[in-house]
């Protein structure tokens, strides 16, 4: 069985899903991480490693967010297999408020994060694959926990990060939607490439909360997020109860080993 870590997003902060949860202290070179591990209410035999992205009462903003810190932390913990969930705007009108898209794809338009582990001073060079920067089994094994509750979820879609923590601009979204994408939102990235470093099998469902600016006809807000969020996480969380177990299983997947010396620094 493989040891699985939830990464919750805005509006997923509460791991009282699983029993008998331990709050733990991880040190990594890159800082201390707190993560909470207990075993799943409905497959009690699976332990689960649940991280809070953005801290205790969402006060950690998206551009400060110790991606590489909670990536490492994973990983120590012996996690193989990551589960996030992102709050997202849409730029595709066939995603509404409400969908659920398993992403496939990225753009990135961050400005200021670390975004890898491989930061050159050791005098190595690597450059690390990201053709299919989200392992695709674990995404159709997520889309297959989604029908059997009856969530359906999109299978595929562009995310396209920005920096944060301010939304964006309609002039941006209108650039955004011509080079392709189809949500929006501010921390995924680095956090899929940093795994992919590591070796994790990685996958989001973003849970669409609005349309992006422009294509909303009111001015967003986070509270809207929220509200939207709260309404929806209990269709997230019966997702993610449904799939974790599968995500624990043994499967084949396109996904490249580690190739950052967890341990070694």
């Amino acid at each position: 069985m493989k040891r699985v870590g939830v990464i919750g997003g805005t509006g997923v902060y509460d791991p009282n899903w699983l029993e008998s949860p331990q709050e733990r202290t991880v040190e990594t070179p890159y800082g201390v991480v707190q993560v909470v591990e207990g075993a799943l209410s409905v497959h009690p035999g699976q332990s689960v490693v649940f991280m809070n992205r953005h801290g205790a009462g969402h006060s950690v903003p998206p551009h400060h967010v110790n991606y590489r810190a909670n990536l490492w932390a994973l990983k120590v913990l012996g996690v193989e297999r990551v589960l996030a969930t992102a709050a997202v705007g849409s730029l595709n009108l066939a995603m509404a408020p409400g969908s659920m898209v398993l992403v496939d794809q990225f753009l990135d338009f961050t400005k200021s994060r670390p975004v890898t582990f491989f930061d050159g001073r050791d005098g190595e060079v690597v450059h690390t694959d990201v053709t299919e920067p989200y392992c695709g089994e674990s995404r159709r094994r997520v889309r297959d926990a989604g029908w059997r509750c009856d969530v359906p979820q999109v299978l595929g879609g562009v995310y396209v990060t920005t920096e944060g923590p301010r939304f964006e601009t309609p002039a941006e979204i209108r650039a955004y939607r011509i080079l392709g994408g189809d949500v929006v939102g501010m921390t995924g990235v680095p956090e899929v490439v940093l795994a992919r470093e590591l070796g994790l099998c990685y996958v989001t469902v973003a849970m669409v909360t609005n349309f992006a600016a422009g294509i909303s006809s009111t001015p967003l807000t986070h509270e809207e997020v929220l509200e939207v969020m709260s309404a929806n996480v209990d269709r997230l969380r019966a997702v993610l109860l449904e799939a974790l177990p599968d995500l624990a299983g043994d499967y084949g997947c396109a996904c490249p080993p580690s190739r950052a010396p967890v341990g070694d620094k």
